[in-house]
């Protein structure tokens, strides 16, 4: 099954990337954030089925060579904006586990102080300028902090993650247009995991194969297979380059997700032999066997990773579990600038 167009089938399974170095000095580190990502996934999904987790949560389960394979081609000081698909994103970038679980739980403790939940996670250290639960309403965002290091001369860029149900909102166009327009340090990324919630790309856009809106800007797009950390990383350290230059970019990652669009989602619009079709490709066993074959690693390698990987998440639960709920008194705090805010009432 493929829904690559500019990458041809025989290539699915593989990574096509060439790149002018060595990328095995990456494969370990690759390989504990996607398996961090997936078993802090599978445990929110677990917790969230014994209600210690409420409200919206979307999991980032197939998808996590987009962001894993995107951190390692930017620099420390760069920028990054995200949908609601948020959890991966600060935990890929280092932010402790333990706070964003925090924050799912709606704990005080969390990165968002326990008032944003799953969708709204931030992270001003890690330069994680947060989940948005408007759909593509954080690509405008992404355009004005990308603005911001221009006029700042930083020579920082922004990455801005959508969906690829985000590409039919008009303010995503309206980015696409001030970005080429002032020749911002941006990157465009869409997920492509083919469904918009519900509704598979094919029954929503004429245009199936996104990159190729950005001819529509004169923008560089280019379509990548996102279930390759390998491919990802080589795709963003090129856009990189042109981005810092003034010049946007517009990557489509061709990706999967295994589960439903929230965990409200029982993905009944899907047949089992497609997911299955797909978990074929998954982007962790992919890192691990080529782990092995280059001998990156070896199995003890592997095996210390997924140790060091269940004891993070079992420390994220319990510091979850045992921190306390946000104050009510502090209930108006966080919103206003002002502090007492005059036109509050009881």
């Amino acid at each position: 099954m493929s829904r690559l167009g500019a990458i041809k089938p025989e290539q699915e399974g593989t990574c096509s990337y060439t790149s002018k170095v060595d990328l095995s000095p990456f494969y370990l580190g690759w390989y504990e954030t996607m398996l961090l990502i997936r078993r802090f996934e599978d445990k929110a999904a677990q917790l969230y089925g014994q209600q210690k987790i409420k409200g919206f949560c979307h999991l980032y389960n197939g998808q996590e060579a987009c962001v894993a394979g995107a951190v390692t081609a930017l620099r420390k000081e760069d920028k990054y904006i995200t949908a609601y698909r948020d959890h991966a994103h600060p935990i890929a970038l280092g932010t402790d586990p333990k706070y964003i679980m925090a924050e799912l739980y709606g704990k005080s403790t969390g990165i968002s102080k326990g008032y944003g939940g799953s969708m709204h996670l931030f992270d001003k250290e890690h330069h994680f300028f947060g989940g948005h639960a408007i759909v593509g309403g954080q690509i405008p965002l992404g355009v004005g902090i990308a603005f911001a290091e221009k006029y700042n001369k930083t020579d920082n860029l922004c990455i801005a993650f959508m969906g690829d149900g985000a590409v039919r909102q008009g303010a995503v166009h309206e980015a696409f247009n001030l970005a080429m327009l002032y020749s911002l340090p941006i990157i465009f990324v869409i997920e492509n995991n083919g469904y918009s919630m519900g509704t598979s790309l094919e029954r929503s856009s004429n245009v199936t194969a996104l990159y190729q809106i950005g001819a529509g800007y004169n923008m560089d797009a280019k379509q990548v297979d996102g279930l390759c950390v390998e491919d990802v990383h080589g795709a963003v350290q090129d856009a990189a380059e042109k981005a810092r230059k003034g010049i946007p970019n517009l990557l489509e990652f061709v990706t999967y997700r295994y589960r439903g669009h929230s965990m409200s989602d029982p993905a009944n619009y899907r047949t089992k032999e497609e997911v299955e079709s797909y978990k074929d490709q998954d982007p962790i066993l992919k890192i691990q066997r080529l782990i092995l074959e280059k001998k990156v690693g070896n199995e003890s390698d592997l095996s210390s990773i997924n140790d060091r990987v269940k004891a993070k998440i079992a420390e994220a639960i319990n510091f979850a579990e045992t921190s306390p709920f946000p104050d009510p008194a502090t209930v108006y705090h966080y919103i206003y600038k002002q502090d007492n805010y005059p036109f509050l009432q009881n």
